[in-house]
């Protein structure tokens, strides 16, 4: 899969992990576990970014003596999930255009 496109899937992947709820690191891989894996490198890099262009906030508190950072989806992370729903008509039509033969062959 092109890099790009995958960036940005996983991008909005985690964002609706976060959607509903604030979480943390492991909560958010275990929560995407059924429909995609990504390792923990991979997730933090994705939430750096994200906090870079205000599409999430964090904040730390302590659980179990321990400190644990807690994201939260902003405004920005919001429409970023919305503009996805968009973008992913047109990748869908973009795809049976690819496929149509196929389906012709069948």
């Amino acid at each position: 899969m092109d890099i790009q496109l995958k960036r940005g899937l996983l991008e909005v992947c985690v964002l609706s992990a976060i959607k509903m709820q604030d979480s943390y690191g492991y909560k958010i891989i275990k929560d995407l576990s059924p429909y995609i894996e990504l390792s923990e490198s991979t997730l933090y890099t994705i939430l750096k970014r994200l906090e870079t262009a205000d599409m999430l906030k964090v904040r730390t508190a302590e659980y179990s003596g321990r400190l644990r950072k807690y994201y939260h989806i902003t405004d920005r992370g919001l429409k970023r999930i919305e503009e996805f729903k968009t973008e992913w008509d047109e990748i869908l039509s973009i795809y049976q255009f690819i496929t149509r033969e196929d389906e012709k062959n069948d």
